[in-house]
């Protein structure tokens, strides 16, 4: 893998990717920050050596560099999910090539459902704890004790400073925001009524298919990281629809103007 990672990140930098500062990852329907991004370059995924190509519609493939909120920055305009078939170290070898490239932060956006029935379609929840239920780990492979520790301490994932900076932007631009615990799980299929009863029970304040793999893999590497879901839907179990994309990408857009926001503001304090 130390192969590959060098590779890519080699490519990059000949392609103009100079010493980026802060990686971001954009979730589902969330690639509008780019038009506040000053772009000095930008690579489909499927001409960078080593890495996964996106084929979920919604998630564009390109990996962008330029310039936001004072400060290179290096973003992801769709991300990789194991419900592609792709493998948990596939999904976040992005992150670490990124590393390799330089950053010293990430940023991670998500859509998600809100299993907490206080929490309402359009609103944003920053993500404090997770539970991982995607049956594995990008750590559980031979040979990673020569990228870093094993056993990663995970009883603070989150970066409390970028945390503590992104609850007093909210505050400051009043923008309404949560803070809570999500599960991620594998999909693609949507949680019949018991699961998400189940997820409230086990702590659960949202539900999604992605983001604790890049979690893991930055702490791993003692990358800084913090992450928003934007609430797409509300997993009532009592109450539930069939599942419209149509109105997620909807919701999406609806609560991205405050993500963009929180990111840009954070950015600019980093």
């Amino acid at each position: 893998m130390f192969e590959y990672i060098k590779e890519s990140a080699d490519y990059l930098k000949d392609k103009g990717f100079d010493k980026p500062e802060i990686g971001i990852i954009l979730g589902t329907g969330l690639g509008k920050l780019l038009e506040d991004v000053e772009v000095q370059s930008e690579v489909s995924y499927n001409h960078i050596p080593n890495f996964p190509t996106a084929t979920v519609e919604f998630h564009k493939g390109k990996l962008i560099f330029g310039m936001l909120g004072g400060k290179k920055v290096m973003v992801m305009q769709g991300r990789f999910h194991i419900y592609e078939g792709y493998s948990l170290q596939d999904v976040t070898f992005p992150v670490r090539v990124m590393h390799e490239l330089g950053i010293k932060k990430l940023l991670i956006s998500n859509a998600s459902g809100a299993v907490n029935l206080n929490f309402k379609k359009g609103e944003i929840m920053l993500i404090d704890d997770h539970i991982n239920l995607q049956g594995s780990s990008p750590l559980a492979v031979r040979g990673i004790e020569k990228m870093g520790e094993r056993f990663v301490d995970m009883s603070a994932p989150y970066d409390a400073e970028m945390n503590s900076l992104i609850e007093q932007i909210a505050s400051e631009k009043n923008i309404s925001i949560h803070k809570g615990v999500y599960a991620s799980v594998v999909g693609p299929q949507l949680e019949t009524r018991a699961e998400y009863r189940y997820l409230k029970i086990i702590g659960a304040d949202a539900v999604g298919m992605s983001t604790v793999p890049e979690i893991i893999v930055a702490n791993h590497l003692g990358l800084p990281v913090s992450a928003v879901s934007v609430l797409t839907d509300e997993c009532d179990p009592d109450n539930l629809n069939p599942v419209d994309i149509a109105d997620i990408l909807a919701m999406a857009a609806k609560a991205e103007p405050d993500m963009i926001t929180l990111f840009t503001e954070l950015i600019k304090k980093l």
